[in-house]
Parts: structure tokens; sequence; C-alpha cells
């Protein structure tokens, strides 16, 4: 069933608004998706009605907040199929979620002289704390490299892994090449030999259907601020027997079962991980957005947005001067480019005075941008509520930008 993108605009009240007398196309939703009206109701009901900390207490208001917030743990175990609630573990976001994996997995599983492999198209929060996390263990970093459209070179993991190799943590989609990378055939070829594989969902998890079990991802991780939620939570979805495994990444109240000044006994997965006071209202929010991307169906998802993508890539390679990185045919509503005689910060701020919200800048991806040896890019990005009309507009405005520097 085709989406009906008139009402679902509608589910987005700021994208009615205008900017510089321009009605507002917003295409930056890679770093950040903006919040559909559900969630932002539900944020409004928790703090009128029944706000209250959840796990401790034993009055109405904490009985409840406790109640809806567990039930968003259910509700990402069937969204994403993991086969315990216990293996969902709420984070501040990707970032975290993926440093408490570097930090723990760590402390158990590495040691001096260990290899973790990474791919060269991974956000900086997918490569600074494997980096701290080797400095610490003394443990060694290796780059899986991507050619120059964008794919990633999974044959040469033959000769990347060795027996020392204990990780590969990959990019389900690259936030610069908008590139789908096969995860689940590098987690086959990694559980051959042994190697546990952490995936950054981030820029996948609102435009296609996630399946942790078929995948067999040993760690995924993800953003509800991506995906039409509130800021400030994550996902950390782990295989239970491995969470079990590794230590807390943090102490404090919630993480434990007792504490003595003897020693602490830590509670049981997932809340060792979850030390102190979670974002009780934007985690319950949350549910919110889940049930949203459920009702509009995440097949149904993908379809336009590759319609959008499609439509967009072509009206820009007529554009003289254009230079497209990522142009794989397995690729998510991503487009970074830029343009022959026009740097990419002026163009990004003249767009956006065209009513244009793009990203421009080295998109935290520095060795991306090393690769093709460029100092910027500048990106637009689709979701669900863009539509063709802003792309023709969107055209329209940087034809007339390009102009201006010629």
């Amino acid at each position: 069933m085709a989406l009906d993108i008139a009402r679902i605009r509608k589910d987005f009240p700021i994208l009615e608004q205008q900017v510089y007398n321009k009605p507002l196309i917003y295409f930056d939703s890679a770093a950040s998706s903006q919040k559909v009206l559900p969630v932002l109701k539900k944020l409004e009901q928790l703090h009128l009605e029944y706000y209250g900390n959840i796990h401790r207490g034993a009055h109405y208001l904490a009985d409840r907040a406790t109640a809806d917030f567990e039930a968003v743990r259910d509700d990402v175990k069937e969204f994403i199929n993991a086969a315990e609630r216990e293996e969902i573990i709420f984070t501040k976001g990707t970032t975290e979620g993926i440093n408490l994996v570097a930090f723990s997995f760590g402390e158990v599983f590495i040691e001096a002289g260990d290899e973790i492999i990474l791919s060269e198209m991974e956000h900086h929060a997918n490569i600074v704390p494997w980096q701290m996390m080797a400095k610490r263990k003394g443990a060694v970093i290796k780059v899986l490299p991507f050619d120059d459209g964008g794919r990633l070179r999974t044959e040469m993991l033959d000769e990347l892994i060795s027996r020392r190799t204990k990780l590969i943590a990959v990019a389900h989609v690259s936030n610069t090449l908008g590139t789908i990378n096969p995860v689940k055939a590098i987690i086959e070829m990694a559980h051959l030999h042994g190697i546990r594989v952490l995936v950054d969902g981030a820029q996948a998890i609102k435009h296609q259907a996630v399946d942790v079990q078929d995948m067999d991802a040993d760690f995924y991780v993800f953003s509800a601020h991506k995906m039409y939620g509130p800021n400030g939570v994550g996902v950390l979805y782990g295989k239970k027997a491995l969470l079990d495994e590794i230590p807390p990444y943090q102490g404090g109240g919630e993480m434990i079962s007792e504490v003595r000044f003897e020693g602490t006994t830590y509670n049981l997965t997932p809340y060792k991980f979850e030390a102190g006071t979670p974002n009780i209202n934007g985690v319950i929010a949350f549910g919110e957005a889940i049930r949203y991307l459920q009702e509009l169906g995440m097949n149904e998802i993908a379809i336009y947005e590759s319609d959008l993508l499609a439509y967009c890539t072509k009206k820009m390679m007529e554009i003289t001067g254009m230079v497209i990185y990522g142009t794989q045919k397995e690729k998510s509503g991503v487009i970074t480019f830029n343009v022959a005689g026009v740097h990419p910060y002026d163009l990004g701020v003249m767009l956006d005075k065209m009513g244009v919200a793009a990203r421009s800048g080295r998109l935290c991806a520095d060795p991306v941008m090393d690769h093709y040896q460029v100092p910027a890019t500048i990106r637009i990005s689709f979701a669900v509520y863009n539509t063709f009309e802003e792309i023709d507009r969107f055209i329209e405005a940087l034809i007339k930008v390009i102009a201006l520097f010629k």
C-alpha cells in the first residue's frame, strides 16, 4: 500500500514553517530526524500527568512510569526481532552504546596484541571508542577499506582476519556514502573465525526493517532521534549470553543488587548496564516513534525513500560539475556531493538562505574525506516526510546558488 505522504507531513508540524521567507525543505535527517507528533504529545502527557522515578518507588506515579518504560523494552525487542527483552539496553544514544561495548567487551575479551577491524567508512563514534580501548589494552586497529564507488571491499577480510582478531565494528549504512553494507555476510564470515561483530545501525534503523536474529549480530546500536523519536535515548542490543559475560560500563544506582563497603553485587542483565536514573520520559515517548514506524510499514518506507533517492540522484547528475560520493546500487537515502568551483560551506550557507536545510563539513567521517582527498562535502538526506516536489525546489535552488559562483 502506497504511503499517504500528505497525511504523514501533518504529523510533523515543524515542516509547515518558512525560513528566510521560503518554505522549509528539511534535508538533514541523517543528522537528526524531526519528531513525530505522537512523540511530542506523549512527552507533554508524561510531564503533566505521571512522571515518577522508575523501578524504585511504591507509589502510583512511579508504578505507572515503570510499566510504560518497561513496555518500550518489549516494543524495541519486537521492532528488531531480538530473542529476549533482556537483550535490550537503554542508553543515551548510539555513541554511548558503542562506548559501552568497547569498554565492557574489551575488559573481558581483549588482550595486548589482539585486533579490532573497523571499516574505512565509519562515523567517528565507531572509531574513537575502539582507539581508546586499543590504547588501554594494547590492542591493534586494522582498517577494511572501501573503493571509490563506496563499496566496502569485503573480499579483503580474508587477509585482514588473523587468529588475534576479536571483533569487527561496521556501519549497517554509511552516514556519508549511503552504502548499505552486507552486514549479514560480514557477520557470517566473522563467526566462522569466532569473531564478534558490532553493527552501527544509526543510519539504517528508520529506513529499513532490521532483524538482529536473522542478521546474527552480536551487538547492534541505534538512536531514537534518528527515527522520529526524542533526543538522549538509544538502544544497545546484545546477545544475552554475551551481555551476561561482560561487566558493567558504569556504576551507580539501579545497576546493583546489593552494596556493601566490602563489595557490591551487580544487578542482572539488562539493568546492570543502566546505571542511575535514565531518560524516563524520552524512553516512554520513544515507544510512540516505534509504533508510528510500524504503522507505516518499514518495507513501504524503504520503497518510497528509494524512489526519492533515485529521482534526486538523476536530477543532480545533470548539473555540470557535480560529483557524488557513494554510487552503490544498494544505497540508502543519503547524497553526499561537491560541485566544482564551489566550496561546500558556501554552498550550504546559500542553500540555507533558499530554505534548504543540508549538512556541510566533514560529516564526522574524516577517513572518508581523506579517501577522496577533499576538505569537506555537502550532504542531503531523506526521510519519509520528504517529497518529490521538495526535490524539484532543491534542484532549482541548487542551480541558482551554483550560478552565483560562476
